[in-house]
C-alpha cells in the first residue's frame, strides 16, 4: 500500500465467503502506528517518514466450511 507521510489508512479484511474470527499483530511496523480495528486495521504513517515500512498480521477464520489461518504481510511505501 502507498500512503503519504502523516496520513492514515483504515483497511477492512474480507474475501467472498470468508468469516473472520480474529486478527492479531505478528510483527508491528517500525516507522508508523498500527491498530487492529474489528476485522481490519488502521495504519498511521509518521509525518517525517522516508522509506518503506512493513508489518505482519495473523488472520483466523472460516471460508465456507473450512477453518484456518492466514498470514498477511503489508509493505507500506511513501507517496
Amino acid at each position: 500500500m502507498s500512503i503519504a507521510p502523516g496520513a492514515e489508512c483504515i483497511q477492512g479484511l474480507r474475501w467472498s465467503y470468508m468469516q473472520i474470527f480474529n486478527v492479531s499483530v505478528v510483527s508491528g511496523p517500525s516507522r508508523g502506528q498500527l491498530a487492529v480495528v474489528g476485522s481490519g486495521f488502521r495504519y498511521s504513517a509518521e509525518s517525517q517518514t522516508h522509506g518503506t515500512d512493513k508489518f505482519t498480521l495473523l488472520i483466523s477464520g472460516k471460508n465456507r466450511h473450512d477453518s484456518g489461518t492466514s498470514t498477511l504481510e503489508v509493505e507500506v511505501n511513501p507517496q
